[in-house]
């Protein structure tokens, strides 16, 4: 996988849009975005916040799955485990999440993903994904 450049999301998530993350492409079962660090993403330790290394690995093992099946319209998280292995960048760095998905279902989608610090890894995680359709509103629409 070699996604650098920033690219537009490839769907409106205001809470991604708010804490500045950039979508850096998302093809045959991987993805990639990146974080420019604020002093807004820190913890009281003035490293990365936890809470947005997983928000980070949650979204990009999600597009991984999603990567695989251009039907699908989300995912939604069944499960996740994340393992911090050391501290995370500090305001001013740049951080970078890859996914990879190894298994898929029909409806499931198993993945993994690291979170890289420059070349230092500092979050894996683990998680699995349900998939959900794209509706057909004109079917949908009949029906109500």
């Amino acid at each position: 996988m070699d996604f650098k450049e920033p690219k537009p999301f490839p769907a409106e998530i205001p809470f991604l849009h708010d804490l500045g993350v950039e979508f850096l492409g998302m093809e045959n079962g991987e993805a990639a975005i990146a974080l420019n660090l604020e002093k807004r993403h820190m913890n009281s330790w003035q490293v990365t916040h936890g809470g947005v290394t997983m928000t980070l690995l949650d979204v990009v093992m999600s597009m991984a799955g999603r990567s695989l099946d251009p039907d699908a319209r989300g995912g939604v998280t069944v499960e996740m485990k994340t393992s911090f292995l050391q501290p995370c960048g500090r305001a001013g760095g740049r951080i970078v999440a890859k996914g990879r998905a190894f298994h898929r279902s029909t409806t499931m989608c198993f993945c993994d993903g690291e979170l890289w610090d420059g070349d230092k890894l500092v979050a894996k995680a683990m998680g699995t994904f349900k998939y959900l359709k794209r509706l057909d509103v004109a079917k949908k629409l009949e029906h109500e």
